[in-house]
């Protein structure tokens, strides 16, 4: 989903441009509106022979009136097509998936037609597992320094944003390209001093200033 998707993408969009252009050409195919019905997601779900499964995701990011605009063709499993007046329903109920970053609040009426679950955050196994899809390569000591890290910043508290996997895995893509050793790693949590590369985990000044302080009081606690 972007700022600018609607719902009606997800039914169908008639390319009228197209049209234009061909009418312009003499091209035989304008006389049949149907040739500039582009088929979305869910016509295309609702046509498919078996039972489909439609992903929508981040659907927080789409337009206000998205979920909303969706509510009545997920109910009827059917929608209607004005330009050539023929009604497309379902051959199958889709399995339906949408994900959410929570950036804003979805419709409550949107939301009591779905079954809600919520993915919590991974521990530190789950996420070595993950980072071994990407990096099958990396040093375990490295690995284990560095989660090690990743999830002490984790629980800073007050951080505006929490560095999340993405942002622990473009760490690691730095720190093999830079050499970065377990040990520098190792020395920098026990001098309690920001990580190297710190600005992949770290993204905006709030944060780091935050990070200094509290190990600056980690410093002073532990000197005295």
């Amino acid at each position: 989903m972007k700022s600018t998707t609607k719902a009606q993408q997800g039914l169908y969009e008639y390319d009228a441009v197209s049209r234009l252009r061909d009418s312009q050409l003499g091209d035989e195919r304008v006389y049949d509106i149907a040739n500039y019905i582009v088929r979305g997601p869910l016509w295309r779900c609702f046509e498919a022979e078996e039972r489909p499964v439609l992903l929508i995701d981040e659907i927080d990011k789409a337009d206000i009136e998205f979920p909303n605009d969706l509510l009545r063709e997920i109910d009827r499993m059917e929608f209607y097509v004005y330009e050539t007046q023929q009604v497309v329903q379902a051959k199958h109920k889709p399995v339906i998936i949408i994900t959410s970053n929570n950036e804003k609040e979805l419709p409550d009426a949107f939301l009591r037609r779905c079954f809600f679950h919520y993915i919590r955050f991974p521990e530190k196994d789950t996420m070595a597992q993950i980072v071994d899809v990407h990096y099958p390569g990396l040093k375990k000591e490295l690995l284990a320094e560095a989660l090690e890290l990743f999830f002490d910043l984790r629980e800073v508290p007050g951080l505006k944003k929490k560095p999340s996997t993405s942002e622990l895995l473009d760490w690691l893509k730095l720190l093999m390209a830079e050499d970065v050793t377990a040990e520098t790693l190792r020395e920098s949590t026990q001098r309690k001093m920001l990580p190297p590369l710190y600005g992949a985990l770290l993204k905006n000044e709030q944060d780091v200033t935050l990070f200094e302080r509290v190990m600056f009081m980690a410093r002073r606690k532990s000197g005295s």
